[in-house]
């Protein structure tokens, strides 16, 4: 929960501990943590964080009454044409024996955001391991766009930074964790508010810094519950059956479930097949109510034999965990 971390700077509160990375390293599971962070507000103001050109946070201070702002999202704010982010963002790292209680690993430093294109922050780490090296992608949000960022270790002390992989407007990138055919290969999610949707796209690299061979793979379906938009949650999971993997998706109400499809083994760009219906729909209290609610929201995972361990963002305001069966995942898929 919130309360459960101290703010990273005098001034500033956790607001939100959401959409946790999850990955094996020494022997323990690992949660690598969005955590928003925001201002004590007071009558009359409105206060929002930014990153400077230093990498240190600045608060940006607007009357309410000012006709330049506009306040209406609870996670967006637009004042003189520009867009601000209510919160901005960073990664924390928290680890455990049994993968159920984690705490905070201070040796560890937090990532923050570096340079102009992660002046908003950096939000929903996805983690990837590929033999000894582990392959960081996550949302870098700036007043430029919204893109992904890059960064690798094989230690987690020392990290190599490969600036923006993918431009605006685009998130959600889970890298294969294996190659196919001497290829890196991710799922991402390029948007459009003009033609086109929120649709989850395929992309190979030689280096998994430069991406092409760009497709559309997963399209959201009128009526469903992933009716408004779609988008990849972690790294793919090899099974007998091909590539599978558990997706978000949202519908005209904004409410967020999980689902799952599967992709050929030898050729992801082959869909074979999609759950019809979510296999996690939010149900608890944490996932209704929040700082955005009936939300459940996943890109980080844990797999030990048939159990996968998904851990997730409830309401846009907890980290939470479930156990799931792969092959019951795999029973509910309906096949084209």
């Amino acid at each position: 929960m919130p309360k459960d971390l101290p703010p990273s700077h005098e001034g500033l509160q956790v607001i939100s501990l959401l959409n946790p990375g999850a990955f094996r390293f020494g022997g323990k599971v690992w949660l690598i943590v969005r955590v928003a962070e925001g201002v004590a507000q007071k009558e009359g103001v409105i206060f929002f964080p930014a990153l400077n050109a230093t990498g240190n946070t600045e608060i940006i201070e607007v009357p309410l009454n000012d006709p330049d702002l506009i306040a209406t999202d609870a996670r967006v704010i637009s004042y003189k044409g520009l867009d601000y982010l209510t919160t901005v963002s960073h990664l924390r790292l928290l680890n455990s024996e049994d993968g159920v209680h984690f705490a905070e690993y201070t040796a560890i430093p937090s990532l923050f955001g570096e340079g102009r294109l992660e002046r908003f922050g950096i939000e929903d780490c996805r983690v990837s391991q590929i033999n000894d090296t582990y392959y960081l992608t996550y949302t870098a949000v700036s007043d430029s766009g919204v893109g992904v960022g890059l960064r690798t270790t094989t230690n987690w002390q020392q990290f190599e930074k490969a600036e923006m992989i993918l431009p605006p407007h685009n998130k959600d990138c889970a890298i294969f964790e294996k190659k196919i055919a001497g290829k890196f290969y991710c799922l991402h999610r390029p948007s459009s508010k003009e033609i086109g949707g929120n649709y989850i796209w395929l992309a190979e690299s030689p280096d998994a810094r430069h991406w092409g061979n760009h497709q559309c793979l997963i399209k959201t379906r009128p009526g469903l519950w992933d009716s408004a938009r779609v988008g990849a949650g972690a790294a793919p999971i090899r099974t007998e059956k091909g590539w599978l993997e558990i997706y978000h998706g949202a519908d005209a109400t904004h409410r967020y479930c999980l689902g799952a499809f599967l992709m050929d083994a030898d050729d992801p760009s082959k869909v074979l097949a999609r759950t019809t219906e979510p296999i996690m729909v939010p149900t608890e209290t944490y996932e209704l109510s929040g700082f955005f609610g009936y939300v459940v929201f996943t890109n980080g995972h844990i797999i030990s034999g048939d159990r996968l361990t998904i851990y997730y963002g409830a309401a846009d305001e907890y980290v939470c965990g479930a156990h799931f069966s792969i092959n019951e995942i795999l029973g509910m898929l309906v096949y084209d």
